[in-house]
C-alpha cells in the first residue's frame, strides 16, 4: 500500500496534480516563457527596450585623437558628454592663454597629451566602463 501511494503521489506531482494544482507544461509555457518575454516580475526577464537607458558607446580612438589635436578647445570632453569639463578647458585656454602670454599652454598641453595617451591605451571595455558609464571627467 505504501509503494502504491508513493507512486500515486509521484505521478500527481509530475502531472501537476493536487499538490501544485497545475500542469507542468502549462506552468512552463504560461508563466516562465511569457514572463521572460514580457520582462517578468520586477522586469527581470528579456526586455527589448533594455538599451534605452544605456549611454551611447563612444569610440576611444576618436576621443584620443580629439584630445590630441583639438584638446585645447575641450572638444574631446564635449564628445564624451562632459559639458562642464569642456567649458572649463575652453575658458582656461581662451581667457588665461592671452593673459599669461601663452604660458598656460605649457601646462595644459602635457595634460591633454596624457589624456590622449590614456584614452588610446585603455581597452575598449575599460574605456567604456570608466569614461562612458563611470562618467570620469578628468584622467
Amino acid at each position: 500500500m505504501d509503494q502504491n501511494q508513493n507512486n500515486q503521489n509521484f505521478n500527481q506531482n509530475m502531472q501537476g496534480g493536487p499538490v501544485n494544482g497545475q500542469n507542468m507544461n502549462q506552468n512552463f509555457n504560461n508563466q516562465g516563457f511569457n514572463q521572460n518575454m514580457q520582462g517578468g516580475p520586477n522586469n527581470q526577464g528579456f526586455n527589448p527596450n533594455m538599451n534605452q537607458n544605456m549611454p551611447a558607446p563612444k569610440d576611444k580612438v576618436t576621443a584620443g585623437l580629439l584630445a590630441l589635436f583639438l584638446g585645447g578647445l575641450g572638444i574631446h570632453k564635449f564628445y564624451l558628454g562632459y559639458t562642464t569639463e569642456g567649458i572649463i578647458i575652453l575658458l582656461v585656454q581662451l581667457l588665461l592663454g592671452p593673459l599669461t602670454l601663452g604660458c598656460v599652454y605649457f601646462i595644459t598641453g602635457p595634460i591633454l597629451l596624457i589624456e590622449a595617451i590614456i584614452y588610446l591605451t585603455k581597452s575598449d571595455e575599460d574605456f567604456y566602463k570608466t569614461y562612458v558609464l563611470g562618467h570620469r571627467g578628468w584622467f
